[in-house]
């Protein structure tokens, strides 16, 4: 505190993330209802009115809204088909759920005054989880007790087998983690260097410049959004093929 007093600026740079309960009060709880709750809703709303409004009065010459639904829905559901295979496209809807509430959570938390519910690992754990559980679930209801041949390198000499298999089953297990950390690690960082960057616009003589960064940086984090949201659904479709598939190697 007296180094901000004498030096007249300060930064905090993760104030954004703190959770806080939206009718006062300091006691959070499991029902509380927080900033990010008020955001997660706020992302739910915006996708339904986005696909309901959207596609209320199709036509053949699309409305804006309308060509936004469809050029989703068209981009996700190639995707599944893509990756999963014929196999997987029945699970299209809960990819599409999920990568549109991961992208609208992300582009949301760009507005000012917002909230970035994905940049909390708490989030993004509860969705990593949930596909990591699915994925393993449908693994074992599809393919049986084949499903544990994946961790089984058959192209490999049979020496090396059971310490690949080992390899295998701690990378399966630790894809939750990975898959949760990378895009709230991603989201967190970037807006807490926007926050340090805008920081410095209290200094007149470095405003323009400020400005302008701030303003690629805002630029650059919309980018990373979009891309987030696609890698953490990619991975999904990638983790389900392994499912719907039965892959051996």
């Amino acid at each position: 505190m007296s180094e901000e007093a004498s030096t007249g600026f300060a930064i905090h740079p993760m104030d954004q993330f703190v959770v806080k309960p939206l009718f006062g009060g300091d006691h959070i709880a499991w029902y509380t209802v927080t900033n990010v709750t008020m955001w997660m809703a706020i992302a739910v709303l915006v996708i339904a009115a986005l696909l309901m409004l959207g596609t209320r009065r199709r036509a053949i010459v699309p409305s804006r809204s309308q060509s936004v639904a469809e050029l989703l829905y068209g981009f996700i559901h190639n995707m599944v088909e893509e990756v999963t295979g014929h196999e997987g496209v029945k699970y299209f809807p809960y990819v599409m759920t999920l990568f549109l509430f991961i992208l609208f959570s992300n582009l949301l938390g760009l507005l000012p005054m917002s909230f970035t519910t994905t940049s909390h690992v708490a989030v993004t754990v509860v969705l990593a989880l949930m596909v990591f559980l699915g994925v393993t679930i449908l693994g074992f209801v599809k393919n049986g007790i084949g499903f544990l041949g994946m961790f089984w390198v058959t192209s490999a000499p049979l020496a090396i087998r059971p310490i690949l298999a080992l390899i295998e089953i701690i990378s399966y297990f630790v894809r939750p983690v990975s898959h949760s950390i990378r895009l709230a690690g991603n989201l967190m960082a970037g807006h807490a260097v926007i926050k340090v960057i805008a920081g410095f616009a209290t200094l007149v003589v470095a405003s323009p410049v400020v400005i302008g960064a701030v303003t690629a940086l805002y630029g650059l984090e919309m980018l990373v959004a979009v891309v987030q949201a696609y890698v953490f659904t990619i991975l999904t479709c990638v983790y389900l093929r392994d499912a719907v598939g039965g892959a051996h190697h």
